[in-house]
């Protein structure tokens, strides 16, 4: 079984992609032959400074080292380095629906809140679609938010394998529904867009401030919180600390007298020890940028070799060869 994730490299890596995407992916490299991307591609629908797209995808390789990547079981590699995905996904335009991507959660939910439409984004799904396809993907891990995309993979893979005959493996979605959306620090999904992220890496003064400005309500420590299980710092420290640990806190915040600064203090001590051994790995691999490009080009080999295979594939199918 093979498995397929991408990030992109839009920002520092936060607490949200770690959950949501990352540890999933690392577990499942134990059991599945496992190809991870950064998508670069992908980042050009919302970050247009060409320095800071590759300081983010040298970061993002880093990160993704650092917290547990073993590049003997997983092919890792920059998106980019595959060319062969833009010309299936123009395969896959021509079997696309305008209706389908009309109906995307993920483009209407970005320009409500203000991102610039553009083609780019409009037509997002097709290329996660041709990232998916092109290696014969059979299960995809993603958030909840991304299930959708997924299954529009789906819809498209079918399409073409109805008009052109079998072509595509077609993927399934997996999604951990108790990670598979972690609150930012207003409450929202956590995300770079909405500026309310808690990153996995970083300055500690800074992170700590973050944490400690996570939103809360106006109840004073000594009320009952019969609804504890919904406050995002709780919810947080379920994700970072030992289950006994979470469920103490859990519990005296439900009974009244544990205040909030106190239940913050305790998230970002549980958070930057969640880390620690991340951080020093890390701090090494800084110093050995020649590895890290290293083991990006070798993925990138072993990526485009398949994708190349796929992509004749199809192009024969479609009566281009």
């Amino acid at each position: 079984m093979r498995i397929l994730s991408g990030i992109q490299p839009s920002g520092a890596l936060h607490l949200g992609n770690y959950f949501g995407m990352m540890k999933p992916a690392i577990e499942l490299q134990e059991k599945c032959e496992a190809f991870y991307f950064i998508a670069n591609y992908h980042s050009m629908t919302s970050l247009f400074d060409p320095a800071e797209r590759r300081k983010n995808t040298a970061d993002v390789a880093l990160d993704f080292l650092a917290c547990g990547i073993d590049t003997k079981k997983t092919v890792f590699f920059r998106q980019s380095d595959v060319p062969e995905v833009t010309e299936l996904t123009w395969l896959l335009s021509t079997m696309t629906p305008m209706g389908l991507l009309e109906r995307a959660h993920s483009y209407k939910d970005k320009i409500a809140k203000g991102i610039a439409a553009s083609h780019g984004l409009f037509a997002y799904p097709v290329l996660m679609a041709a990232d998916i396809l092109i290696y014969d993907s059979n299960v995809v891990p993603v958030g909840r938010d991304q299930k959708q995309h997924v299954e529009m993979t789906r819809d498209i893979a079918i399409k073409f394998n109805e008009q052109y005959g079998q072509t595509f493996v077609i993927p399934e979605p997996q999604i951990r529904e108790e990670v598979a959306v972690v609150p930012g620090t207003d409450g929202q999904k956590m995300s770079k867009s909405y500026g309310n992220t808690i990153e996995i890496f970083g300055d500690e003064k800074v992170l700590r401030k973050k944490v400690m400005g996570i939103k809360m309500d106006s109840r004073t420590p000594q009320e009952p919180k019969p609804d504890a299980d919904k406050n995002y710092a709780i919810q947080l420290l379920k994700l970072v600390a030992p289950p006994d640990v979470a469920r103490d806190f859990e519990n005296r915040l439900r009974a009244g007298g544990l205040g909030y600064g106190n239940l913050k203090k305790a998230l970002f001590e549980h958070y930057w020890n969640y880390f620690a051994d991340a951080r020093k790995k890390r701090a090494e691999l800084v110093t050995n940028p020649d590895y890290v490009n290293q083991v990006l080009a070798d993925g990138a080999v072993k990526a485009r070799t398949l994708a190349q295979t796929v992509l004749k594939r199809a192009r024969k199918a479609s009566g281009l060869e």
